[in-house]
């Protein structure tokens, strides 16, 4: 798993970290990732009668989320020119990594899914990440960035909202039927123009 500089698949270096095209052989460390967060606030949606309302509310105790293994079956559909993964390393280990794919009908380009490990949060590998996302995006000619978040990752849409994307959506139902019944499913939107 060696990278250099001089690797046709570099899009960047930061200090020590490289951003690459992910390969075949990153499968396994991609999928081990700890993806988990804990957060002492949740953006709690409440029905209206004109609809709903979003609030940034307390989690007492603190929230730990760990995600579910993902069926990642969906991420291999399509044309591999409207897809894309980067990953982030340091050396050997893995700082993270965004998936993302491409709908040229509605010129949406999707943050698929987007972790960084817990030793490298809070230092600019998710920002530089979805800098890489906004390449890919410009290079298709995207018209937005789309992303699906669960309300209870209040450190992810907090994130989220000051890499400029608002909020454009919500399921209440999206959930049901899984490990994260209970939680809604919130869409946010970075427009590009």
């Amino acid at each position: 798993m060696k990278t250099t500089a001089n690797d046709a698949t570099v899009l960047g270096v930061v200090e020590t970290v490289i951003y690459r095209l992910a390969r075949p052989e990153d499968g396994e460390v991609l999928a081990g990732l700890d993806g988990s967060f804990t957060t002492d606030s949740v953006f709690e949606v409440t029905m209206t009668d004109e609809g709903f309302r979003l609030c940034q509310t307390l989690a007492d105790p603190p929230i730990h989320k760990a995600f579910p293994d993902d069926d990642d079956s969906e991420d291999d559909t399509g044309s591999p020119e409207l897809r894309r993964t980067v990953v982030a390393f340091d050396g050997n280990e893995l700082c993270g990594f965004v998936k993302i794919s491409f709908a040229p009908w509605n010129k949406r380009l999707t943050i698929c899914d987007i972790e960084v490990a817990p030793a490298w949060r809070g230092r600019g590998i998710g920002r530089a990440l979805m800098n890489h996302a906004l390449d890919f995006a410009r290079e298709r000619g995207a018209g937005h960035m789309w992303l699906e978040v669960s309300n209870i990752n209040a450190p992810a849409i907090r994130a989220y909202l000051r890499m400029g994307f608002v909020f454009c959506g919500l399921d209440i139902s999206l959930y049901d039927g899984t490990e994260s019944a209970g939680e809604h499913a919130l869409f946010m939107v970075r427009w590009l123009h």
